[in-house]
């Protein structure tokens, strides 16, 4: 679900350096220091940046970028290609300005109890049944998962929900790995949606293991422990067809379980 930058902007930047995602390797970062390399109109790409751009159900996070002393609102972060375009208001920093930027952080840290959360649904569902998930979608402290799932049940929605909160009080520790994309395709079932999101020539893979449930390939942010997503709520149960169907959670704003590590 990422929003591809205007092409104007990739041609405008196409010289510059790619940026560095540095919420790849940890999601718990909120601030940092960048360089511009490119800009056109409200938009800027940075060297760097911890902000997530959105993608694969995901929405950007949104924050601040700081230069001059002057405090400028990121109001939406794109990827196109190698680069991290943020939409700021207010005037632009020029090609070459150091800034500041600053993830707005309930909103980052609402969403990565989400994303785990859905993990661990898609973990429970493949492990006890072994269905996979053909979409999904997420907000803060919501989401929801779409199944090749005939035959499920409100029973059956009901004793996943309880092996979800099993998973979430047994602690199990969240691992993330870049690994080369051949050797990602070698581990089994892998890629746990009825269709493949892996864009082709993607060189490396990112890896999400919540470890003993689930190991998908992801690239985005999650908790370092299924015990900081909290108490899930199993909040709907859809038919989208005979064979389709959808299972809605929703999450605790502020659940005294899910404590995030401090920074």
């Amino acid at each position: 679900m990422s929003i591809a930058a205007p092409p104007e902007m990739w041609n405008n930047a196409r010289m510059s350096a790619p940026t560095e995602f540095l919420y790849e390797t940890d999601s718990y970062l909120r601030d940092l220091e960048a360089r511009v390399i490119a800009q056109e109109g409200q938009n800027v790409a940075l060297d760097r940046t911890a902000f997530y751009p959105g993608g694969g159900g995901q929405p950007c996070d949104k924050g601040a970028l700081i230069h001059g002393g002057v405090v400028l609102a990121v109001t939406e972060v794109r990827r196109d290609g190698g680069l991290a375009w943020h939409t700021v208001l207010g005037p632009p920093p020029p090609v070459g300005a150091r800034v500041l930027g600053h993830v707005e952080w309930q909103r980052r840290y609402a969403l990565m109890r989400t994303h785990t959360a859905l993990h661990i649904l898609s973990g429970v569902v493949f492990k006890d049944y072994g269905k996979q998930v053909t979409g999904g979608d997420m907000k803060p402290l919501a989401g929801r998962l779409d199944f090749e799932f005939e035959g499920l049940t409100l029973e059956i929605a009901n004793s996943i929900e309880r092996r979800i909160n099993e998973e979430v009080r047994a602690s199990r520790p969240i691992r993330v790995s870049i690994i080369p994309r051949e050797e990602a395709f070698k581990i089994p079932d892998l890629i746990r949606t009825k269709v493949s999101l892996l864009p082709e020539g993607i060189a490396n893979v990112r890896i999400v293991d919540i470890v003993g449930l689930d190991l998908q390939a992801d690239g985005g942010t999650h908790v370092a422990s299924t015990l900081e997503v909290g108490p899930v709520r199993l909040v709907g149960h859809e038919s989208k067809g005979r064979v389709n169907k959808r299972l809605r959670i929703e999450l605790e704003p502020n659940p005294g379980s899910a404590t995030a590590p401090a920074r």
